[in-house]
């Protein structure tokens, strides 16, 4: 007769060991390991007969699991274009960002048009209170269904009696099985309930979106192996005292990983918006010093966004490099390339740089706006109104040429742009007859090019060891 057993499991990579330690062996975290007993399984329920059998590639029928499509655009552009029949897909973000609102706009909207049953399971809020959040954001919620149960196999009973088009689970922490003799949210429920969704999803072929909490880091709660099971993880990030959020996808088994969604929470719920550049632009732009514009690349979504710098006299012996929405590595090469090789005396200087919007801008695209908006920030130089700054600053104060021009350049004649500079060497097209391009080889030219009332004059090269 098999008998349970005791081991301890980490509560951060979720690797289990015979004994307590006190550094988990697999990640090296601390005092991360708690007891956990585990039931009994008999052998004869993990023998099953198997009616799968090898079949050939070229035999596999690929119609009928055609992608579900969302009546949110911006969900289906991070999803890769829909929802795919039996996948599993896992919504993360901080508490309040709007996670539970989006899941259950994209529940209603989902049962409204396809006319199928929808299911939404809770084990945070009751009936009631869904409804009173659905009357808030206008779901009149027909088709779609609502559970209050942490049961999984109370719920996987109510799944296969209704065969919903699709479920939504808020949240897998809340959830637990009987099999497992652990409090909700703990390593093994959250894996075990986790592989059982998974498998009901792959054999119904019915998509299931669950929604997850995250650590005070950041990483969504649980073992890490959660992320693994699933098929799809998505991130909802803001600002906290913005209204705008970002959906991005970290891992998809069916679509890109770079593309995001851009919404604006309002009172009556999340909603698409519909010209995300706009969101990183300021209004008024006229005469602005500090601040120059980037079309940048998310997945297929061209974006323009705003870089802004500040530098001002530092008041300690050390300067300061401070960069928010942008790569702290990139501002220190950048920097030093302007002192070094654009001769501009940042070395007794602070330097603060920021991509507004709350969008964190990684690719070096930006590299050259960046340089442009922390050189009108010292030279007190406004940046042309009308340009936008394209291109990779290399260490020899090149600039280098970046992927797919040709659309960003695009995007910035769509929002009325009509200048940019372009690496020398990108071989491209104006995307309009008013629209000119200026090619630039150096940071010094493109600095000559792109500051509307910069001094021309070479300013005296700095000497000695305090140039960053």
């Amino acid at each position: 007769m098999p008998k349970s057993r005791v081991v301890f499991v980490c509560s951060g990579c979720g690797q289990e060991s015979p004994k307590w330690q006190g550094k988990c062996p697999g990640c090296g975290e601390w005092n991360s390991l708690f007891e956990q007993t585990i039931a009994a399984v008999k052998a004869t329920s993990l023998r099953r007969a198997s009616t799968n059998a090898p079949q050939a590639l070229s035999e596999v029928a690929s119609t009928g699991h055609e992608r579900i499509p969302l009546s949110m655009g911006e969900v289906s552009r991070v999803l890769g274009g829909g929802l795919v029949p039996g996948s599993l897909t896992l919504f993360g973000g901080e508490p309040g960002i709007g996670k539970s609102t989006l899941l259950l706009q994209v529940a209603a909207q989902t049962a409204e048009s396809l006319k199928s049953p929808v299911l939404y399971v809770s084990g945070e809020e009751t009936r009631p209170q869904i409804k009173i959040r659905a009357k808030r954001i206008g779901l009149r919620g027909e088709g779609l269904y609502l559970l209050n149960e942490t049961d999984l196999d109370q719920i996987m009973a109510e799944m296969d009696k209704l065969s919903p088009a699709l479920v939504v689970i808020d949240s897998i922490q809340t959830i637990y099985t009987n099999d497992i003799e652990m409090a909700p949210g703990g390593v093994s429920q959250v894996r075990e309930c986790a592989a059982r969704l998974v498998t009901w999803a792959k054999a119904s072929q019915t998509p299931v979106l669950i929604a997850g909490h995250v650590t005070k880091d950041g990483a969504i709660a649980g073992p890490r192996l959660l992320e693994h099971i699933v098929d799809t993880v998505l991130y909802l990030e803001g600002e906290p005292f913005s209204s705008y959020r970002i959906l991005r996808s970290v891992k998809n088994r069916y679509g890109s990983v770079n593309e995001v969604g851009i919404f604006e929470m309002k009172e009556d719920g999340l909603r698409q918006v519909d010209n995300p550049s706009e969101v990183f632009l300021s209004r008024d732009r006229q005469n602005t010093v500090g601040s120059a514009v980037v079309p940048v690349l998310e997945g297929s979504r061209p974006l323009l966004v705003e870089i802004q710098a500040l530098t001002n006299m530092t008041s300690f012996g050390q300067p300061r490099r401070t960069a928010n929405g942008l790569d702290f590595g990139r501002l220190l090469i950048i920097t030093a390339v302007l002192s070094r090789r654009a001769y501009l005396k940042l070395g007794t200087q602070d330097v603060i740089a920021s991509a507004t919007g709350g969008l964190h801008v990684a690719e070096p695209a930006a590299d050259l706006a960046a340089a442009l908006a922390i050189a009108s920030s010292y030279k007190n130089a406004p940046v042309d109104p009308q340009l936008v700054a394209i291109g990779e600053v290399g260490l020899s104060g090149e600039i280098r040429n970046v992927p797919q021009i040709e659309r960003r350049l695009a995007e910035a004649d769509r929002l009325g742009f009509r200048k940019a500079l372009v690496p020398a060497n990108a071989r491209v097209k104006p995307p309009s007859t008013d629209f000119k391009l200026i090619p630039v080889r150096d940071i010094r030219q493109a600095l000559r090019e792109g500051l509307t009332a910069a001094d021309q004059e070479e300013p005296e090269v700095e000497t000695g060891q305090g140039l960053f």
